[in-house]
């Protein structure tokens, strides 16, 4: 039975093959989201991986139920898998704005589902990681934003020669869309058109725009000018400070897709154009409102960064380190008459820190040495007695071949030894 598509089994190291997804790879990336948004000072949140329809139908109408795995449950209520994790935010602040003091910083790696059309890139399922700043409306959160995008790609090794953020404001679209003549109730459609220009042809594009009322010369003269409003001047200033503007530009060609912005808008890209977006986010201050009907009205903005294209980023790159298993000691067992005993080690050592592997069965002690080798073991220690009768542990230090008796007592400290070098 072959798994559903778009979606994707993680495999243990070493990989079955170059097509599957590795377990350690994303457990990598999890580690450097999280460390991140801990360093800037974001807390984490979940949410339900499945909430009632109209959290997504409030904010995007109808048409959002194509795309999304969505059913009646048992209790006849009208269900969705989340394909973003926004809405959810929006409710939950909603519901206990009043019990945490502002601006919230919060963070989440949620998995998100959608039911699309498959792409290189975007698959059914994926991973992001979500950072959201609520209840602050000064540029200086932007700013907080952005950077923290930045040095998540910059602590994979990425720098500003692989990617570039493309800063523009959904709030200068609206100007340029009003001044004219847009008719308002268009002008979703118009933001999507514009958020497509890139992946439609030029024919395509025409006539979209002719038929709300505008010419592609005016998008393009207006995206080519990039004129900065006050606003984008002072996020770059703030960047800048901190030695961040290099890696950011004003963009009009960016307005993100989601009906939901209402000002700054970014998103992050590779320089060579190989990928889809890395990361993408911007300001949506009226969702809160929206969502809990005008009993909540707090600001907002935040970003998401997915799995899947920056793990396909990074392999390109070659940023991804080599995962090789490993254990820090395997207690090999010969005499079986020792089992219990040299069980009582293995639980000595795992009390005290140390990841551990041993036989759960009787094995040839030649087998268990090359596990141990294949397992990349720091050390082996193997329970037997001396002459006397007594105890000892021959143990064996796999990184400089060293070989000497100890005590059971002792096992403990030679494995910090050899952990420490």
């Amino acid at each position: 039975m072959e798994r559903l598509p778009g979606f994707r089994d993680f495999y243990p190291e070493p990989l079955p093959d170059s097509d599957s997804w590795s377990m350690a790879a994303r457990r990598f990336i999890f580690e450097k989201w999280y460390q991140n948004a801990i360093k800037y000072g974001f807390v984490e949140y979940d949410g339900p991986p499945l909430e009632p329809l109209e959290l997504y139908t409030l904010k995007s109408g109808e048409e959002i139920v194509a795309q999304l795995y969505n059913f009646t449950d048992k209790g006849n209520r009208e269900v969705a898998l989340r394909p973003e994790l926004t809405p959810t935010l929006a409710r939950m602040v909603a519901a206990h704005a009043r019990n945490y003091k502002k601006p919230l910083k919060w963070f989440s790696m949620p998995q998100l589902f959608r039911y699309e059309r498959q792409q290189k890139g975007r698959l059914r399922e994926h991973f992001q990681f979500n950072a959201d700043i609520i209840g602050e409306e000064g540029v200086g959160a932007e700013a907080e934003l952005i950077a923290l995008a930045i040095d998540i790609l910059r602590s994979f090794g990425l720098t500003h020669e692989d990617f570039v953020v493309r800063l523009s404001s959904r709030a200068a679209w609206h100007e340029f869309f009003i001044s004219h003549g847009g008719k308002p109730e268009f002008e979703y459609q118009f933001y999507q058109a514009v958020d497509k220009l890139e992946r439609e042809s030029e024919e395509n594009n025409r006539a979209k725009f002719a038929q709300l009322g505008f010419t592609m010369e005016q998008i393009i003269e207006f995206i080519k000018e990039g004129k900065p409003i006050a606003g984008l001047e002072a996020i770059i200033e703030n960047l800048r400070a901190r030695g961040l503007a290099g890696y950011v530009k004003i963009d009009y060609g960016v307005i993100r897709g989601l009906a939901y912005y209402t000002g700054m808008v970014f998103e992050i890209f590779d320089k060579k154009g190989e990928f889809r977006a890395i990361a993408g986010g911007g300001r949506y201050d009226n969702l809160i409102k929206l969502i809990s009907k005008g009993k909540v009205d707090m600001p907002a903005l935040g970003f998401g960064m997915g799995d899947v294209v920056l793990c396909e980023l990074l392999k390109e790159r070659k940023l991804l380190p080599s995962f090789k298993p490993t254990i820090d000691v395997y207690v090999i067992i010969e005499d079986e008459t020792l089992r219990f005993e040299s069980l009582k080690l293995v639980q000595n050592l795992r009390d005290a820190g140390f990841s551990v592997e041993y036989p759960l069965s009787p094995v040839k002690g030649d087998k268990q040495f090359k596990r141990a080798i294949e397992l990349n073991c720091l050390c082996t220690f193997n329970l037997r007695k001396d002459d006397s009768g007594n105890l000892i542990v021959r143990a064996k230090n796999l990184r400089t071949k060293e070989e000497i008796n100890i005590n059971p007592s002792d096992t403990v400290g030679f494995a910090k030894k050899v952990k420490n070098g």
